[in-house]
């Protein structure tokens, strides 16, 4: 056989546990921020403005004056879509003048000002937003396929794809790390010491949620290449 255990009723139970530790690191990181954002969400930030004002400045400060800014639905949803070339910003964050909404609608406008002045790892970024799309969708389906059928090339083809959701996940790193920096630099040189402050516990407490899901699929990457990358036909 070329995979001969797997675990209760078909299941990869070593796999399940991975996962299971995944899930649990990032619903911690994800109280983490939601607890970090409610505390300063409660303090007022000395620049003027809501977080969409103080977007916009930075934005036409930052070379990206082109850039919209419309409000999205949902808490903590805020992004920059470079297919329509605008800061997308929660309510909270496009009205609010706290220290959170001010420094959320920061990093966001540090990804169009990235995007501006062609920001190398994001643009690497934006270029492996196709692929990345097709591995994330395909990947668990192409792995259990080739366990089923015991055909070692489908597995080694899942994990592949998987992989390049990892080095998706790792290019992402420098690109949110920057646009933080970014943020906190603006707030800092045009608002209070509270400001840059409060900006960097936020922002920071965000940048850990995507240093725990890069680590947990490298963690995941390379439990797969051991339980199945090494393996042929017996």
């Amino acid at each position: 056989m070329l995979y001969p255990y797997y675990g209760f009723y078909g299941f990869d139970t070593g796999y399940l546990i991975v996962v299971l530790v995944a899930l649990a690191l990032g619903g911690l990181t994800q109280a983490y921020i939601r607890s970090t954002y409610r505390k300063w969400s409660q303090v007022d930030a000395h620049v003027p403005g809501t977080g969409a004002d103080v977007a916009r400045r930075m934005l036409d400060e930052g070379g990206a004056s082109q850039v919209g800014i419309t409000r999205v639905a949902g808490t903590l949803t805020d992004h920059y879509d470079p297919r329509d070339n605008r800061l997308h910003l929660s309510d909270d964050n496009y009205r609010g003048a706290s220290v959170a909404s001010v420094a959320v609608a920061c990093h966001e406008a540090g990804h169009a000002v990235q995007a501006a002045r062609g920001f190398w790892f994001y643009r690497l970024r934006t270029a492996l937003v196709p692929a990345v799309n097709f591995a994330q969708g395909s990947w668990t389906l192409i792995l259990l396929l080739g366990v089923v059928l015991n055909f070692a090339g489908l597995v080694q083809a899942a994990i592949v794809l998987f992989a390049v959701s990892v080095v998706f996940q790792l290019v992402t790193l420098p690109v949110e790390i920057d646009a933080s920096r970014r943020a906190v630099a603006y707030l800092s040189a045009r608002g209070s010491g509270l400001d840059e402050k409060g900006a960097r516990e936020v922002l920071v407490a965000a940048a850990l949620t995507y240093v725990a899901g890069a680590l947990t699929s490298i963690v995941q990457l390379l439990y797969l290449l051991g339980r199945y990358g090494g393996r042929g036909e017996e």
